[in-house]
């Protein structure tokens, strides 16, 4: 995507310390961002809502609510992408914010560059797939998908599904019948440069598989390629599998 989809997009910065409020702002700025500040909690969560910000960063340490409380807030009343900031880069951390709904975390001490990046591919990777009428996808009974609508019905209600995740079953039904690598999902959904976090794809494959498998456990749909990557039924010829997980 060029530069102009990018320009003017409004970025919330959520954090107690000023100076990094400050260093965040004048990269952003920098790169053609609209920002607006929030420096706690509070501040944050009516941010969201009069401000309408095209993505939030999101410290994770703050005084009053901690990044994961105010995280919860925000996905009571918005779906906008969230990227949280932590400086402890602990595994455990990184897991619970991408599990309450955060799209992405950077660990501090980071680059303007990687900034910026991470910022650019979070805002690619939600906005609506690809152009082109693909119409209603009757995979069996229980699953039917519409990727024109945006929809996900399972059992003959509505998925609500994450944008990353709705991104992810695009690319595997895209290519129904094949085994999509590892490497192939990150590009494709995350981005090039996420392209050293392999376990963001088995996170979020197992997001889906709650979602739409009637047996997470025993998946019908998603099917694990072990050491490859993962393969979606091909409905198309009425094929079955059964995944090695």
């Amino acid at each position: 995507m060029t530069d102009t989809f990018f320009k003017n997009r409004r970025i919330l910065i959520v954090d107690d310390e000023e100076r990094m409020v400050r260093f965040i702002r004048l990269n952003l700025e920098h790169d053609g961002f609209q920002v607006v500040e929030a420096f706690n909690g509070n501040q944050a969560i009516n941010q969201v809502r009069s401000k309408l910000p095209d993505l939030v960063l999101l410290d994770v340490m703050m005084p009053d609510l901690d990044g994961f409380e105010v995280l919860k807030i925000i996905r009571e009343v918005s779906a906008v992408p969230v990227i949280m900031l932590t400086a402890k880069g602990e595994e455990d951390d990184r897991v619970r914010g991408l599990e309450l709904g955060a799209d992405d975390y950077i660990t501090k001490p980071f680059s303007p560059r990687e900034l910026v990046s991470r910022v650019k591919a979070v805002l690619r990777r939600t906005e609506a797939v690809g152009a082109g009428t693909h119409g209603l996808i009757e995979v069996d009974d229980r699953l039917k998908l519409d990727f024109d609508r945006r929809e996900i019905w399972v059992d003959g209600k509505l998925a609500n599904l994450r944008p990353t995740e709705y991104r992810l079953l695009y690319h595997l039904v895209q290519n129904a019948g094949w085994v999509v690598t590892h490497d192939q999902l990150l590009s494709r959904v995350w981005g090039y440069e996420y392209r050293d976090e392999p376990h963001y794809v088995r996170l979020y494959i197992n997001y889906l598989r709650k979602k739409i498998e009637e047996d997470p456990a025993d998946p019908k749909y998603i099917l694990t390629e072990r050491g490859v990557g993962y393969r979606f039924v091909d409905f198309r010829r009425g094929k079955q599998g059964k995944s090695e997980e």
